[in-house]
């Protein structure tokens, strides 16, 4: 058996762990994008995602993350968190590879929850949450995290459309409301552009992150296509902000989306996703997606829906905290 850098559940004999460098992104990638095929049909992980994943400001490569690799050498396995502004709660992965992974997912579970301890109480706080997410498919995965003292939390859907017969020219916002690029080069405009964001988000499932932490994540991803980032201005102020990155088999996909509390129910969100959709068509995108919380309290699933964004699939959201106090 191998043995593991926590006591624990040991992997098959022949079986190595050992920390992840950028060169391992190709295996990993193949490997979560076999694990996304078995658990939604497709595969919804990007290199830019594994690439971010890898360099997050808040990850160690070098303490925080594990890969596993079974007898012939191939790539199994892949665990790390995710906590990008210190705070109080973090956010733990568990992939591997369907059926041939399934002996490192428990260890990989053990030593995870192991270093989320260590960094809880490394970053000072007594109370540290954890979450981890899963497709309802992956009982496997979902017993496990129960047996770790995980209970249910709350649900995300991954929703998407087809961009067939969009026109590459928006239609026209609210009277009152200007739709534009975001002006990426403005000091002043980005850090407005994270404010309406961050401000939006406080009330949902929104891991926060500080200004300087955000800029770095935005300047580390590989591409960025400006013309897809959009503002709305009300009175020549930033009322609503629209951040897109490049989405698998060329989709535009909405990372955030927020309208700021004094300007909601004027159809600011829908006439920014609308000009985008245009923008990705204009583009030669093929399809829009994004990732919403069921719970959002601002009832966003409905205005998905309405501009005909449908639902791919579910995944629940787990919890449990540790008491780092004893």
């Amino acid at each position: 058996m191998t043995a593991l850098p926590f006591a624990g559940t040991a992997l098959p004999e022949g079986w190595n762990v050992r920390r992840p460098t950028l060169d391992d992104l190709p295996a990993i990638l193949a490997m979560v994008q076999a694990s996304d095929m078995a658990a939604v049909g497709e595969a919804d992980f990007t290199p830019d995602e594994v690439r971010e994943a890898l360099t997050d400001p808040g990850t160690d490569m070098s303490r925080d993350s594990w890969v596993v690799f079974d007898e012939t050498g191939t790539l199994v396995g892949w665990t790390y968190p995710h906590n990008t502004d210190g705070g109080d709660r973090d956010f733990i992965e568990v992939y591997v590879w369907p059926s041939r992974g399934l002996p490192a997912q428990r260890p990989l579970l053990e030593m995870i929850m192991a270093r989320v301890a260590e960094r809880g109480a490394e970053l000072g706080h007594e109370i540290y949450r954890i979450r981890a997410g899963a497709v309802p498919i992956e009982k496997d995965y979902i017993e496990l995290l129960t047996e770790a003292g995980f209970v249910f939390n709350r649900q995300h859907s991954r929703m998407r459309r087809s961009l067939d017969g969009v026109s590459p020219t928006p239609p026209a916002p609210p009277v009152g409301v200007t739709i534009r690029e975001l002006r990426h080069d403005d000091e002043a405009e980005m850090r407005r552009f994270h404010e309406v964001i961050e401000d939006a988000f406080r009330d949902t499932d929104h891991l926060a992150v500080d200004y300087d932490v955000w800029r770095r994540q935005v300047e580390a991803e590989p591409t960025k296509t400006w013309n897809e980032w959009l503002v709305a201005l009300v009175d020549d102020e930033i009322a609503g902000a629209l951040q897109s990155v490049d989405g698998e088999d060329n989709e535009g996909f909405v990372r955030r989306l927020a309208v700021g509390r004094g300007h909601r129910r004027r159809g600011i969100g829908e006439a920014l996703l609308r000009h985008a959709f245009a923008v990705y068509a204009g583009n030669g995108r093929e399809k829009a997606g994004l990732g919403v919380d069921m719970a959002n309290p601002t009832r966003a699933v409905q205005l998905y829906l309405a501009v005909g964004l449908t639902p791919l699939y579910q995944a629940n959201i787990y919890e449990r905290s540790l008491d780092l106090r004893v």
